[in-house]
């Protein structure tokens, strides 16, 4: 696909997807980034992940530094407003529907399971990135004193970069 619409059209429907968020889908990000488009090399998009996980806000940062990279600041836009149009639409029609359901007792349940689910893909899309950065046990190792330090002292994940 050609330039900013090529862009604008991919990560749309990549927004459609994105259930859980954009970390849910980080694998399949990245794939289209790197390795599809070639819009940037792993190493920068390892960069953008930690850029965005420290900022402040939501994480579709990464997408925002992606298009940036790509297309400037017309590819910044246009990345932020294909994850969030669509599945803005999205909601917006649905919650409607949900709404008229709110008295049903399965409507609960497929909230509770689109929770299960969106933590399950998050954890998957963690162990995906895991393998792609890490190249050597000393990264492992340092993945998983990271994952542990977070885990048990309850400190916010910066304390390890500072």
């Amino acid at each position: 696909m050609i330039g900013l619409v090529g862009l604008f059209i991919k990560l749309s429907l990549f927004s459609l997807i994105a259930f859980g968020g954009v970390n849910a889908l980080l694998p399949t990000l990245y794939d289209i980034s790197v390795n599809q488009e070639g819009w940037i090399d792993s190493e920068t998009f390892i960069h953008y992940f930690a850029i965005a996980q420290a900022a402040p806000g939501p994480n579709l940062l990464t997408v925002t530094l992606i298009g940036w990279n790509a297309f400037g600041l017309s590819g910044a836009v246009l990345a932020t407003l294909a994850v969030c149009w669509p599945s803005c639409i999205l909601i917006f029609y649905l919650q409607r529907v949900i709404a008229k359901l709110r008295h049903l007792q399965w409507k609960k349940t497929i909230e509770y399971s689109a929770s299960a689910l969106a933590v399950g893909l998050v954890l998957a899309s963690a162990w995906q990135i895991a393998i792609r950065i890490n190249g050597n046990w000393t990264a492992y190792a340092l993945t998983v004193f990271s994952i542990l330090f977070v885990l048990l002292s309850k400190r916010h994940p910066l304390y390890l970069i500072g």
